[in-house]
This record gives C-alpha cells, structure tokens and sequence, in this order.
C-alpha cells in the first residue's frame, strides 16, 4: 500500500506465542517461563512491537491439544480475551487474535471481536482458525471432524455472518435521547436473515457496530485451492506459507487474480508473507543458537512450507527488500524463535534498516489498524440499501 508521500511501503508484523516458536525458547537465559500465563507477558511483547511501529500482532490460539512432550510449554491463553487486556495499554498496533470457527458460534465470534474493536478504539482484526482433527472435536462433542474442504466452506459462511451482523446497527443507531427515553433507534436495526447449510442466524447483534464498521479479516492462505479462495473472496490481509519468491509469487497472483474474478479490487488484499527468524549478531553465532535450541527439542526440525530465517538483522532486511520488491509479498508476518529477544532484534535493528531503505513508516499515520493497511472504512450493506431490514437471502 502506498504510504502519505506517495511510496509503496511495506506491511510488518508479528506472531506471538508462548516464549517463541521455537519449542524450546522456554528454556534459554531471559524467557522467564513463570510469566508465559500472565496478561503482562503479553503487554509487555504487543508494547515492544507498537515501539516499532509495526501494523499488528497476531495472537496464536487453538483448541488442539499440545503435544505430549516432556520438554515442551502445555496449556494456552484464550488470544482474544488476552488482547482485550492489552487492548488498554497499546495505543495504535493492531490486535489479531486467532479465533477458532469451527467449534464456536459465529454470533460469538462477532460480538466477541466487535468488543475488541470497541475496546481498542478501532484496532481490531480476527485471524480464522480451522480446528481439523478428532481431538478438538471431542472436546465439545457436538460434531466430528470433517475434511478441510468442508472446514473452509464452514468458515465462510461464518465470515459471511460475522460480517453481516457488524452490519446490523447503522453508525448512528445508537441515539441517546434522553428527552424521549429512546437509546436506540430500532428502524436502524436490521435481520441478517442468514441461512446455510450448516447453520441460519437470524441477528441482529447485540453490538453496536464496531468502530472500524468491519474489522480486519486475516486468512491463512495455504497451497490448498480452496484456502486460496478463501483469502480472496474474504482477506484483508492474507498470510502466505512459502519457501521461496516463485512459490510466494504465485500465491499472491493467485489470490489478486481471484479477488478480481470474485469483484474484489485485488490491492485491498494484504498478502503477508510467514517468515519464522532467529537473529544474532553474526551468522555463525545465530547457527549455534538454532543449534542448540533443536538440541533442547530432541533435534525436531522446523515445520516445513515457511521462510527458516536464521541470521543477521542485516541479511533479514535483504530478504524483505529482495521479496517484497520483487512483488512476491506486500510484507512479512515473522515469528520469532525466542521471546522476547527476538522480537528486540526485529524492534531495533531490522526496522531502523527498513526505515533508512525507505521501506518501512516511522510514525503511525493513522488511528486504526484499516488505517495501518490503507483500507478505507466501509459503509453497511444495509444503510446503503437504503436502510432495508436485510432480508436478503445467500
């Protein structure tokens, strides 16, 4: 997206989970582990990254059960309820939590992420989490796992409710009038009317519609087709897995090439390419670290499909000049292997870099995280159909 003066510049963020990525960065020197389950562990890291300016950060979440690994963290925050606490000691970074949709209902995951737009003043965005295995389904017992392809059709019916009932309360809904008594004005209230295959929703919220009128939408975009379609028809900003420029290319033409096919203007579409870092002073130094961290792990190689940066500041802002010029990705998702040294290595010595390339924005330009990505805020479906009470049918 291009910045005030004209120049494309690039989108950063950053994944938070645990003390890192990495499954042993609990145990090295600074990671304090008696703090992983603590709201000020995670004030403290969404701080250091709004330091930086960054345009995010995504929360991790998942119902899957943790591996049972004697040497690994176990046990999780709620990501969302985790970020309306940070919500009030940030200021301007974006707040993404991951947010399960297959085994929460999309009246929830609505109301829940119009509050943290709300509480955060307009910074607020979701990343759709798919639950694909047995394990999470026992956990709530109400269905069985079903094959991704039917998971990514679920989630975007969900998408399609959640944003209708954003929808539901025109801006100027809520009235006050204290002389008559009247809060809100129920003509401005509309039926989402939402019936699919898996569920119907009738609406409306019970939220009044939230600052940013939608908030982000973040979608993984796989290898697989149907996430692909998925990133188009529904991203904001899409997060792609690629291990080199030619496969990460050809996602985002993928996805701008559907966006386009489907009606969206394909440069509404962040596409973030998933880098995992581990940063030191010098090569070899960052080596022995990964080194010995797999060392700690039983010598568990990283997950496949993803950028395994290992190195220097200096070689990081290489990769994301040579990617991101290239036209491989509009910027970069990273996921450091240890909190928080990681993230200082990213905070202050890879952002000044991009910032003296002219790459990266040294002062928040805007109040929201819509404002962040250069995404206009949109009007309701049903304020602009003249103020009809959605009866529309998918």
């Amino acid at each position: 997206m291009a910045a005030a003066d004209g120049r494309r510049r690039l989108h950063l963020g950053v994944s938070l989970q645990g003390a890192g990525h990495h499954p042993a960065a609990w145990r090295v020197p600074g990671a304090r582990p008696e703090r992983l389950f603590t709201a000020d562990h995670v004030v403290e890291l969404v701080q250091t990254a709004e330091r930086g300016t960054l345009d995010l950060v995504v929360l991790e979440d998942s119902f899957a059960p943790q591996p049972r690994h004697a040497h690994r963290v176990r046990g999780r925050l709620d990501a969302l309820l985790t970020l309306a606490r940070v919500a009030p000691r940030t200021t301007a970074i974006g707040l993404v939590p991951t947010v399960d949709v297959t085994h929460t209902e999309p009246f929830h995951v609505s109301k829940n992420v119009a509050t943290l737009d709300l509480v955060s003043q307009g910074r607020a965005g979701w990343r759709i989490g798919l639950s694909t295995g047995a394990a999470e389904a026992r956990l709530f017992g109400r269905k069985s796992a079903a094959p991704p392809a039917e998971l990514v059709e679920e989630a975007d019916d969900v998408a399609e409710v959640v944003a209708r009932l954003w929808d539901s309360w025109d801006d100027d809904a809520v009235i006050r009038d204290r002389s008559t008594g009247r809060y809100v004005d129920r003509e401005k209230l509309h039926y989402v009317d939402f019936e699919g295959r898996l569920f119907s929703v009738r609406g409306p919220s019970i939220t009044p519609r939230p600052p940013q009128g939608q908030p982000v939408v973040v979608v993984d975009a796989t290898t697989a087709d149907e996430t692909l379609t998925l990133a188009a028809t529904r991203a904001d900003v899409a997060l792609v897995e690629a291990t080199d420029v030619t496969t990460a290319t050809a996602a985002r033409d993928t996805i701008r090439r559907r966006a386009d096919a489907a009606g969206r203007p394909a440069d509404e579409i962040t596409v973030l390419a998933v880098v995992d870092v581990l940063l030191d002073a010098d090569p070899a130094t960052a080596r022995r670290e990964r080194d010995r961290l797999d060392r700690l792990d039983g010598g568990t190689p990283p997950a496949p499909g993803t950028v395994d940066f290992v190195g220097t500041p200096e070689g990081l802002v290489g990769l994301a000049q040579e990617w991101f010029a290239g036209g491989a990705a509009d910027g970069f998702l990273l996921r450091p292997a240890r909190l928080p040294y990681d993230l200082d290595q990213v905070v202050d010595e890879v952002v000044p870099r991009l910032r003296d390339r002219g790459l990266f924005r040294r002062i928040y330009e805007g109040r929201t995280l819509r404002d962040h990505l250069g995404l206009a805020r949109p009007a309701s479906r049903y304020a602009a159909a003249g103020g009809t009470n959605g009866q529309e049918r998918r």
